[in-house]
């Protein structure tokens, strides 16, 4: 295996089956509150952009040696939309001075079904994206992914600190 097929897989998890990138959206949680752990919002959003860069430059490489336009088992982009969609989570226990080592479920579990909801159904700009050839649309229809579940992440939160929490 080549070091950019086992980039482009997210170490492999990509070759799971069925559902590989529910598979690459579920693997990239516990790594996101790694990095949060470590280094809070910080550390995720430099390792989001910086795994990115390096998912464009893994998909291209791989999409180079095959003819499939978007093959299901590269998943490093549904890991870069899973963490675009938590950032606002680790942006907001980050800045409210929670301790690292929390990153409370309803937030994660919440960002990965919205993420997954918004990968699969390919609401307006996720769907133009998707139609891109090459690199670009394999791994820019996730990150917009990644940004809708963010938004709506940001609104849950919103939503449920003010009105329900008092």
């Amino acid at each position: 295996m080549t070091a950019t097929r086992f980039l482009a897989t997210f170490f492999c998890v990509g070759l799971l089956r069925p559902a590989p990138g529910t598979w690459g959206s579920m693997a990239a949680i516990p790594v996101a509150y790694l990095l949060h752990w470590l280094g809070g919002f910080p550390l995720l959003l430099i390792a989001t952009a910086a795994t990115a860069a390096i998912g464009w430059w893994t998909i291209r490489t791989e999409l180079l040696r095959g003819t499939d336009p978007d093959p299901s088992e590269i998943v490093i982009d549904e890991a870069v939309g899973m963490w675009i969609a938590l950032l606002p989570l680790s942006a907001g226990l980050w800045f409210s001075g929670v301790p690292s080592y929390v990153f409370p479920y309803p937030g994660w579990l919440g960002a990965f079904f919205l993420f997954r909801l918004f990968d699969i159904w390919k609401p307006g700009p996720v769907g133009w994206a998707e139609r891109l050839h090459g690199e670009w649309g394999v791994m820019l229809d996730d990150m917009i992914a990644g940004v809708l579940a963010a938004v709506a992440v940001s609104v849950a939160a919103f939503v449920s600190h003010t009105w329900f929490m008092g």
